[in-house]
C-alpha cells in the first residue's frame, strides 16, 4: 500500500510539473459590458461568440495545440485507446421490427462508425443491407437520424445529419427497387416525417444566413407537406404560427391515415396537442389542450377513441382516453390512474398496453388490456433499463435490456406466457461477473433523500483512496437509469468507481422532482451533486484528491457550477458541451427552449440575480485554484453553441492560480454528441479518461 501511495504521488507530481510548463494562448479582451436591471456585467470575451471569425479560429487552433501536446504526453494514453477500441469491438444488434411483411434491425459489427439498417424477409432469415450510413461519407460523420415507412408500403423516408449538427436532410427510397428517388429536403430540424398518401409532412426553418448556420437563433418553425416527385420549392406550407416564432411544431399521422395530431412545444415543460379527423374532407385541426406545462402523447387510437399518456393532473403520469368528437381535455376519461412510481413508457403491442414504470430510477414493466385491466408484471432479468419493440396488431414482442454490468441484450417476449427467451446477447471482452452495482441513498443539503448508483470491481476496499467518476445530469425531466458503456471498463478495471447520481431536475420521481430542480430551485441540483461527493468521502469510498466530476450539456452546466462553487472538493472536472453562460444562453439557436427549466436574465431582476449567482462563466474568481479541467466542445454544435465553452475556458485560464492543467478540447466536424462516429468517440474518450486517470495518479495495469 505504501508503494502504491508513492506511485500515485509521483504520477500527480509529474502531472503538476507538466501543468506548470503550460503556456495558455493569450485571449484578447474587448470592452463589452451589458446592463441588466441597472447592473453592469462585463463580457470581455464576447468576440469568441463569432465562431466563424479568423480571430476565433486562430484562438481555437492555439488552444488545441496546447491541449493536444499535453494529452500526447500522458504515458498510457495510447494504451488506453487500444483497450477502449478492443472493448468496443463487439457486435451490437437492435431488436427487430416488422414493417409491411419485412423485418428490420440495426447492426454494428463492432467498430463501424455508424450502425447499419438491415432487412429480412422473415424473422431469423438472411439479412441484407437496407441502408448503410457509413457509405454516405468517408469519415463516418454522416449519421442516420430517423427512418419512416409509408403506410402503403411503397416508400421509406430517412433523415441524416452531417458533422453532428441538428440540421437534417431528408431522402426517399423506393421500396420496390431499393433505389433513391430524386426527392431531397434541406434545412429540416426537430422533425419526424409523417406519411399521408404518396407524400409526407416534415418540420423545417427558413434557410439560415450563410456563415451563421450553427449559431443564429432558430425561429419560425414550420410544417410542410412534400408530395413525392416534386421539388422542395413546391412543398405546401401546412402549418405555421407567426405569433409564436419561438415554438416547435410537428405532426404525426396514424397508420390507418384516419387521424392526424399536431404537437406544439417550446414554451413550457410539456406540449399542446391538436387533432384532425382525416375521415372528414376539409376538416380542421381542433385544439385538445391549452397548458404547455404538461405532457400529452397519443399512444393508440381506434375508431373515434384515442388513448393518451399525460401527466396532467397526475405528476407521475397516467393513461386517459378521449373521443375525437369531444376532444377537449375536460372531456377525457381516466383509464389507468397514476401509480406510486413514475410512468416512463407506454407502448401498444398486439393490442395490449406495455407500460414501463420507474422505481428509484430502475425500470419495471407491466401488461394491461386496452380496457385498463392489469394482466401481469413482465419478468425482467434484473435491475436495469428496458425498451420494448413491437407492432400494434402483430403478436411478436421484443425488448432490449441493459444494466451497468450487462450490455444491451435483446429478448423475445411471450405476452401470454409471460416468458422471455434470449434473442441476441453481445459478447464484450470483459468479465461481467467481476463487477457489482449497488444503489445507495444519502441526504442532500435540505434533507431530501437522493439515490446514487455505484459500480465497481468486486473486492473493493472502502479505504478512502478509490478513484471516482461522478456523473450526473439533473434537468429537463430527463431520467438517468442503469445503462452499460464499454468505455467505462478500463477505469473500473484499474480500481475506479463509476457513480451516477439521481439528481433533482430529472424525471425519475415525476414532475414534482423535475420542478424541484428548475428556475429558482436550480441550486438544489448542484447541492445534490456536491452532497454525493461529500457522502462518498464521508463513507470512506474516496477523497477529494480522487474525485472526478463529469457531465454533458445541462450536465456540463452542473460540472461548471459545482467546480466554481466548491473547487477544493474535486480533483478533476470535465464539463462537456456545457451551458456555461446563463445570462445569454437563450440568444443562440434553440437556447430559448430551455427557459422553462432555467428562466432567463430578461425575466426579472430576481431571476437575473439568481442566474448570475450560479452561472459558471460569471463565478470564476481570479486567484483561485481550480480542479484539473478539460472542457470539451465541437465546431458544429448548434444545440449548445461552442461560445459557451470558449468563453468559459478563456476566463478559467485567466483566473486559475493553481498547478492543475485547465484545458479545452475542441473537436472538428462534430456536434453536440448525437451521431458522432465511433472513431471520434474513441479518440475523445481516450483523451477524457487518460486526463482523469493521469491527474488522479492512476496507472494502466
Amino acid at each position: 500500500m505504501k508503494r502504491f501511495f508513492i506511485l500515485c504521488m509521483a504520477m500527480i507530481a509529474t502531472s503538476m510539473t507538466q501543468a506548470q510548463s503550460l503556456q495558455y494562448p493569450k485571449a484578447a479582451k474587448d470592452g463589452t459590458v451589458d446592463e441588466y436591471f441597472g447592473v453592469k456585467v462585463s463580457d470581455p470575451y464576447r468576440w469568441l461568440e463569432n465562431d466563424t471569425s479568423a480571430q476565433t479560429a486562430a484562438w481555437v487552433e492555439a488552444e488545441n495545440r496546447v491541449t493536444d501536446a499535453y494529452l500526447q504526453k500522458i504515458p498510457f494514453r495510447s494504451k488506453l485507446l487500444k483497450r477502449l477500441t478492443e472493448l468496443s469491438n463487439y457486435e451490437k444488434i437492435s431488436a427487430p421490427r416488422k414493417r409491411h411483411g419485412k423485418w428490420y434491425f440495426f447492426r454494428n459489427n463492432g467498430l463501424q462508425n455508424q450502425s447499419v439498417l438491415y432487412q429480412m424477409d422473415e424473422l431469423g432469415g438472411e439479412p441484407r443491407v437496407f441502408l448503410d450510413p457509413n457509405t454516405l461519407s468517408t469519415d463516418g460523420t454522416v449519421a442516420l437520424k430517423s427512418v419512416s415507412f409509408s403506410n402503403n408500403g411503397k416508400w421509406a423516408v430517412y433523415a441524416i445529419s452531417r458533422s453532428g449538427s441538428d440540421w437534417e436532410e431528408i431522402f426517399v427510397i423506393d421500396l420496390r427497387t431499393g433505389q433513391l428517388t430524386g426527392d431531397h429536403i434541406e434545412w429540416a430540424k426537430f422533425s419526424q416525417p409523417a406519411w399521408l398518401g404518396d407524400g409526407f409532412f416534415y418540420s423545417a426553418y427558413d434557410r439560415p444566413t450563410e456563415g451563421k448556420e450553427f449559431s443564429n437563433v432558430n425561429s419560425g418553425h414550420k410544417v410542410f407537406y412534400h408530395k413525392l416527385g416534386t421539388p422542395q420549392s413546391e412543398d405546401l406550407l401546412f402549418y405555421q404560427n407567426p405569433t409564436q416564432p419561438m415554438r416547435f411544431y410537428t405532426v404525426s399521422v396514424n397508420e390507418k391515415e384516419t387521424m392526424m395530431f399536431l404537437y406544439e412545444s417550446g414554451a413550457g415543460a410539456g406540449n399542446n396537442l391538436y387533432v384532425r379527423d382525416l375521415r372528414t374532407p376539409h376538416s380542421q385541426l381542433i385544439q385538445m389542450t391549452s397548458d404547455m406545462d404538461f405532457q400529452y402523447a397519443p399512444v393508440y387510437d381506434e375508431g373515434d377513441r384515442i388513448w393518451i399518456y399525460t401527466n396532467y393532473g397526475a405528476p407521475k403520469g397516467r393513461i386517459m382516453t378521449a373521443d375525437i368528437r369531444q376532444p377537449g381535455v375536460e372531456s377525457w376519461q381516466e383509464l389507468i390512474p397514476e401509480q406510486q412510481n413514475v410512468l416512463s413508457g407506454a407502448d401498444v403491442i398486439n393490442r395490449q398496453f406495455v407500460l414501463t414504470y420507474q422505481k428509484d430510477a430502475s425500470d419495471h414493466a407491466y401488461l394491461y388490456e386496452l380496457d385498463g385491466h392489469l394482466r401481469h408484471e413482465v419478468k425482467l432479468p434484473s435491475v436495469g433499463s428496458v425498451g420494448f419493440t413491437g407492432d400494434e396488431k402483430e403478436p411478436e414482442c421484443f425488448y432490449t435490456f441493459t444494466s451497468f454490468t450487462q450490455p444491451g441484450t435483446v429478448y423475445r417476449y411471450d405476452m401470454d406466457k409471460n416468458e422471455s427467451t434470449l434473442y441476441k446477447a453481445p459478447q464484450v471482452k470483459f468479465r461481467q461477473d467481476d463487477y457489482v452495482s449497488e444503489q445507495v441513498f444519502f441526504q442532500s443539503k435540505d434533507g431530501t433523500r437522493i439515490p446514487m448508483f455505484l459500480t465497481y470491481k468486486k473486492g473493493l476496499k472502502r479505504n478512502g483512496k478509490n478513484p471516482v467518476f461522478l456523473y450526473g445530469y439533473g434537468g429537463f425531466n430527463i431520467s438517468l437509469g442503469p445503462s452499460f458503456s464499454a468505455l467505462r471498463i478500463p477505469f473500473l478495471e484499474n480500481g475506479g468507481i463509476y457513480a451516477q447520481v439521481t439528481l433533482r431536475g430529472g424525471g425519475e420521481y415525476g414532475e414534482e422532482w423535475h420542478i424541484a430542480g428548475t428556475k429558482m430551485q436550480k441550486q438544489n441540483v448542484f447541492d445534490d451533486f456536491i452532497g454525493a461527493a461529500e457522502w462518498l468521502i464521508r463513507e470512506n469510498y474516496s477523497s477529494s484528491d480522487r474525485l472526478a466530476i463529469v457531465g454533458g450539456s445541462n450536465g456540463g452546466l452542473l460540472v461548471g457550477a459545482c467546480m466554481t462553487q466548491r473547487p477544493e472538493l474535486f480533483r478533476v472536472a470535465i464539463p462537456e458541451v456545457g451551458v456555461m453562460d446563463m445570462l445569454r444562453y437563450h440568444k443562440f439557436t434553440i437556447g430559448w427552449n430551455w427557459a422553462s427549466d432555467y428562466g432567463t436574465s430578461d425575466d426579472s431582476k430576481e431571476m437575473f440575480e439568481y442566474l448570475r449567482a450560479y452561472s459558471p462563466l460569471h463565478n470564476l474568481k481570479p486567484g483561485t485554484s481550480y480542479p484539473a479541467t478539460l472542457v470539451t466542445t465541437a465546431d458544429h454544435d448548434d444545440r449548445v453553441v461552442p461560445a459557451h465553452s470558449f468563453k468559459f475556458a478563456a476566463t478559467l485560464q485567466e483566473c486559475h492560480s493553481g498547478q492543475n492543467p485547465v484545458l479545452i478540447r475542441i473537436d472538428t466536424k462534430a456536434g453536440h454528441g448525437g451521431g458522432k462516429p465511433l472513431a471520434k468517440v474513441l479518440e475523445e474518450q481516450a483523451d477524457i479518461y487518460s486526463f482523469i486517470m493521469f491527474n488522479m495518479g492512476m496507472k494502466m495495469k
